[in-house]
């Protein structure tokens, strides 16, 4: 038997391993943006970023369906261990800073307009919400070079805090009450937004400074995690800004604004309406895939290195994106992650897609799910009015 398994494990190709690169496609935008412009002479391109990720994407999703095939487990250990999957996340990081460095370029030139300055900006933005994902996948791992990475991933949006909250306090809290980035039923995304970026702040400084009060050391000194990665992103906006002049500054604080908004957007459609319930002894139950809305849409899944199988990533968060499973209990979103997301800031249309499907996941009992207090919940399931 330890044969055969070995022999598998030889012989079973990953079919989307060189599909994987696509993901690089993201931190260029901002070159592809300006490539269009050139090609063109239409300063509307430099919107392109928006219309790459909320246009384009939903319809190769649309179009290429869904891909709910698992690698077979007999190769999983050799499929964690080859380090190309790993480089595939790596050279995020060098197109993207190349991108900011270049979009920097382009707004102290002088020659774009307002309008064009702005859409930039929004392009560059898309670039910095994804770097959040990738971030995310590095930011899970053992080796120390991944937790540097993500650090580094993380300076250009100013969430740098993320990497505490979202490892210490997310994945703990995940599907309760007591977790800001988990939303509840009923409330709308525009609601959602800034107590998850609140709530996700003062859980990070609260643990951040546990932490340290353990290891005997200073909330206000060069240990703690939250300081220093906010120091990156200051760092990097003052180069930036001393290389390239001040006007650069606005764009950047609107780029990592739109950045981390793109990564609370996600954050909203992951666990919408979704509850742990509680045990005997009080305690919130183990994490299942049941506790995370998943999608199999391929394109989006190649662009996003496999984010949208949360559910298999938060009851093994050390997994890696290319071995990570469905599961047919995991509820499952209508689309991919590109269309939800637009979906989403649009409450109406949110609640009339996903309140149902709520529904039926809780087969008509939403007493059991996350409702947002003064929600009315019909019993039957069916959605309200926003």
């Amino acid at each position: 038997m330890t044969v055969r398994r070995a022999d598998d494990a030889r012989q079973w190709r990953d079919p989307k391993r060189y599909l994987w690169l696509l993901a690089l496609a993201v931190p260029t935008l901002p070159f592809q943006a300006g490539g269009l412009v050139a090609l063109t002479g239409n300063g509307a391109f430099w919107w392109w970023g928006p219309v790459f990720a909320f246009v384009l994407l939903p319809v190769l999703d649309q179009a290429t369906g869904q891909d709910g095939e698992n690698p077979p487990e007999e190769v999983m250990k050799h499929l964690e261990a080859d380090r190309y999957y790993r480089w595939c996340t790596y050279l995020y990081l060098p197109l993207q800073y190349g991108a900011l460095v270049w979009a920097c370029e382009r707004w102290a030139h002088g020659a774009l307009s307002v309008a064009e300055g702005i859409g930039l900006a929004a392009t560059t933005g898309v670039v910095a919400g994804v770097a959040i994902n990738t971030a995310h996948e590095l930011g899970h791992k053992r080796e120390r070079l991944e937790r540097h990475l993500s650090r580094i991933a993380l300076a250009q949006s100013g969430y740098g805090h993320f990497y505490v909250e979202h490892n210490h306090g997310h994945h703990i809290r995940v599907a309760t009450p007591e977790d800001p980035a988990s939303s509840r039923m009923g409330e709308s995304f525009w609601r959602f937004l800034p107590r998850a970026v609140a709530g996700g702040l003062r859980s990070a400084w609260h643990l951040e400074s546990r932490r340290l009060r353990r290891r005997n050391r200073r909330t206000w000194s060069l240990h703690n995690e939250i300081l220093t990665a906010w120091a990156l992103t200051v760092l990097l906006f003052a180069a930036l800004a001393l290389a390239f002049g001040a006007a650069v500054l606005p764009f950047l604080v609107l780029q990592a604004v739109l950045g981390f908004c793109l990564l609370e957007t996600v954050n909203y459609l992951e666990h919408y309406g979704l509850l742990r319930g509680r045990r005997a002894d009080g305690r919130y139950e183990r994490v299942s895939p049941r506790h995370s809305w998943n999608s199999n849409n391929t394109v989006s899944n190649l662009f996003l290195f496999q984010l949208q199988r949360h559910s298999d990533h938060h009851a093994n968060p050390l997994r890696r994106y290319q071995t990570l499973r469905h599961f047919d209990e995991a509820p499952q979103l209508p689309s991919g992650y590109a269309t939800m997301i637009v979906v989403a800031w649009f409450p109406p249309l949110w609640r009339r897609v996903m309140d149902p499907r709520l529904s039926r996941h809780y087969d008509g009992d939403l007493s059991r799910a996350h409702v947002r207090p003064g929600t009315e919940v019909p019993s039957s399931g069916a959605s309200t009015a926003a």
